[in-house]
């Protein structure tokens, strides 16, 4: 009978591999479709959906927890916001980039301006009339301000490398394998030898095991990418960079998968959503993105040598 269990609970487990195996070889699919395209329309329009997917869920979840907010408000300016910023980056390049930061503070000026004008239909309720703006405006700068800056790395000006065509497209390969990798890295890991809790109280399931196999893995993807491709990714600034910027990302990715864990865990619900099997919904997909996109990118910016 005890036999039995566990024979079921491994099968479970199985399958659970398998379906996330699945979804992320579809995934990968999708990507390299895009990617060989070599069409800046086609990585806009993809990244603009799955943003407006995210935000989407983001407040579906707010409404499935009985977390005060403004869902209607919130997925209109998110989804306008993804929107413009993939029409922006799609006509304009890399020029797209010098108004960027206005076109963040004007959205963001207008939710929360917007938000407290929508209170002023009734009357005060409590805090939960100033929890609903700013779980509204949370959502908006955690999901789609920082997912934004993955079309945002796809025209960055780099060096060397020539402009033709998409000039970040295999910085954002780069990044997306290594945040991935670490997700994929802390999974195996932590199914296979997992013992000791991390943060039990944020996430079960995370282990100090997964998080070493987490590092490893993001190690295996940047340097692997980089020995292949040291021309396109240049810009990385060099092997030391490449293997400091595998640990930055890699602890960046598991810091934003625990955010989505401390979200859950506050509104009260399980799951985002289950749009794709063994792996869940577009927020379970893109949270470790979300905080590994901006690094990189102001990384780049401001301190690439």
């Amino acid at each position: 009978m005890l036999m039995s269990a566990a024979s079921e609970l491994k099968k479970s487990k199985a399958q659970v591999f398998g379906a996330r195996l699945f979804s992320t070889l579809i995934l990968w699919a999708v990507v390299t479709g895009v990617f060989m395209s070599d069409n800046i329309w086609a990585f806009t329009g993809v990244f603009t959906l799955l943003g407006v997917f995210t935000v989407r869920e983001y407040f579906q979840m707010t409404r499935a927890g009985g977390m005060p907010s403004q869902p209607r408000w919130g997925m209109f300016i998110g989804c306008a916001y993804l929107i413009t910023v993939g029409i922006k980056i799609g006509l304009e390049g890399r020029s797209a980039l010098d108004s960027m930061m206005a076109v963040d503070v004007a959205f963001l000026s207008l939710l929360v301006t917007g938000g407290f004008t929508l209170q002023l239909r009734r009357a005060v309720g409590g805090k939960d009339t100033v929890v609903e703006v700013a779980v509204t405006a949370l959502g908006f700068v955690y999901v789609a301000v920082l997912f934004s800056f993955l079309p945002r790395l796809l025209v960055l000006p780099l060096p060397d490398v020539d402009q033709g065509g998409v000039s970040g497209a295999w910085l954002l390969i780069w990044l997306i394998a290594v945040t991935k990798f670490t997700d994929m890295g802390a999974y195996i890991t932590g199914s296979l030898i997992g013992k000791h809790k991390m943060i039990p109280h944020i996430s079960p399931g995370k282990t100090w095991q997964g998080f070493g196999g987490a590092l490893f893995f993001s190690q295996l993807a940047g340097c692997g990418l980089y020995a292949l491709l040291p021309d396109e990714l240049a810009i990385l600034g060099g092997w030391g960079w490449v293997v400091a910027l595998g640990f930055v990302l890699a602890l960046l990715a598991v810091i934003g998968d625990l955010a989505e864990s401390v979200l859950k865990r506050s509104i009260g619900v399980k799951d985002s959503g289950n749009t794709l099997p063994g792996i869940g919904g577009a927020l379970d997909l893109v949270d470790s993105l979300c905080f590994t996109a901006p690094a990189l990118y102001f990384y780049l910016v401001w301190m690439a040598p």
